[in-house]
């Protein structure tokens, strides 16, 4: 889907690794129309909606793609006056304030000399970002040299509803199974305000030795910064030009905490769509009872060593068969009858009932090395669908550890025809 969106975007420098205008397209692909066009592939595959969404989108938002709305917590913010923001990353973080007299727009370019005065002492190359009141939400990004290699290094902004679901999934940790990194921490700070850090790598495979740092603050009005660092001149497609980013995490905290942020966040313009109250009931289905469910429904002999957290409507479980790890995942979706044409076409089987089945053994999706994906895929006639899938590996992004899955297609597919998954929906 091409885009030409440099209207929109303000460059400094030429640097060859800085491709954003590519970046541009793949980011619309990725979180544009590609999310209802290609649902199969998300959801066939069972993937997460945590840490991994959360990157997609910031990955979105520095790209050029639109905001999407994630979550702050619930509380008053506490606004002490006197700071504005100017603070250098080489002193010690400050509580993160409000600005009183909110400026009425930011521009790119001052976006950009915000965040390099806030950076350490050192030389900066091509930049790039998008003010506050342009049609896609604001950013700034910096090529940045303390002497120790050039990395890339970017900013984003987004205004969030307090309290709901995403809040949380904005401020945890991810799941090590399906997101491997080194570290992540979340604090609470003093006016009640989530602050989450993570040192990690831009490719969860490993493929390459790109590491991907990365801040994110939620305050309890619902204003969102994140920052990303890189070892690289560019977050993808740029050789690795030092060991590490350059930011500590402490000093990732002085930056994401600068009170110059909170000013640029409240300059966006507000989407009068965008929701302004939670909704009454939780909606999806409770990701616990899935993955109990699942557990209850395993043959013996297998050994459940790791599961999954409460994410709605999916689970997994990691199995040992004293043969290798092997991740089975699950995925219970009310409602799927829109996309049955194109998940249930050749090779499908008709049961008695109406209940649609298909099976698939095909090479893993994340990047694992060897591995291989087999699925039992199934559908009601009401649209309840159940996928289940499993690898021959304890995760989708590590190597295979065994020739085969734990469980064979035939297992796969009694799971998910079992009457037990019509109980949750």
């Amino acid at each position: 889907m091409p885009v030409d969106d440099r209207d929109h975007d303000h460059h400094r420098g030429h640097d060859p690794e800085d491709r954003f205008e590519e970046r541009l397209g793949e980011a619309l692909r990725h979180a544009g129309g590609a999310y209802e066009t290609d649902r199969r592939a998300l959801v066939a595959a069972g993937e997460t909606r945590g840490h991994r969404l959360l990157l997609r989108r910031r990955a979105a938002v520095v790209g050029g793609v639109a905001s999407v709305a994630l979550v702050g917590l619930g509380g008053a913010l506490l606004v002490p006056g006197g700071d504005d923001g100017r603070q250098s990353v080489a002193t010690g973080a400050k509580t993160p304030v409000a600005s009183a007299t909110p400026k009425a727009s930011y521009t790119g370019d001052q976006l950009i000399g915000i965040l390099e005065k806030l950076l350490p002492r050192g030389e900066f190359g091509s930049a790039a970002a998008r003010g506050t009141h342009e049609k896609l939400p604001p950013y700034a990004q910096v090529v940045y040299n303390d002497g120790k290699g050039r990395a890339a290094i970017a900013v984003s902004f987004d205004r969030v509803l307090p309290g709901s679901e995403q809040a949380r999934q904005t401020v945890e940790c991810p799941d090590k199974v399906l997101t491997p990194y080194d570290g992540c921490v979340v604090t609470r700070l003093s006016d009640g305000s989530a602050l989450k850090i993570f040192q990690g790598y831009e490719y969860p495979d490993r493929r390459a030795d790109t590491k991907l740092w990365t801040a994110d603050l939620v305050t309890p009005r619902g204003q969102h910064v994140g920052v990303s660092e890189w070892n690289a001149a560019a977050e993808k497609d740029a050789p690795v030009s030092r060991a590490e980013p350059p930011l500590s995490p402490a000093r990732l905290k002085t930056l994401v905490t600068a009170g110059a942020w909170l000013g640029v966040v409240d300059a966006i313009p507000v989407d009068p769509r965008a929701p302004t109250a939670l909704p009454a009931q939780p909606s999806g289905i409770d990701g616990r009872a899935v993955t109990s469910t699942l557990v209850s429904l395993l043959p013996k002999g297998v050994k459940v060593v790791a599961k999954s957290g409460p994410d709605s409507g999916y689970g997994y479980v990691v199995l040992d068969d004293g043969k290798g790890r092997s991740l089975v995942q699950i995925n219970v979706q009310p409602n799927m009858s829109d996309v049955e044409d194109q998940l249930f076409g050749a090779g499908t089987e008709t049961l008695a009932d109406g209940t649609k089945v298909v099976t698939h053994k095909k090479p893993g999706e994340k990047g694992g090395a060897g591995v291989v994906m087999w699925t039992a895929d199934t559908i009601r006639t009401d649209g309840f669908r159940v996928v289940v899938s499993a690898f021959n590996s304890g995760s989708q992004v590590a190597a295979a550890t065994r020739t085969t899955p734990a469980l064979t297609t035939k297992q796969l597919r009694a799971i998910a025809l079992s009457a037990k998954w019509r109980g949750l929906g």
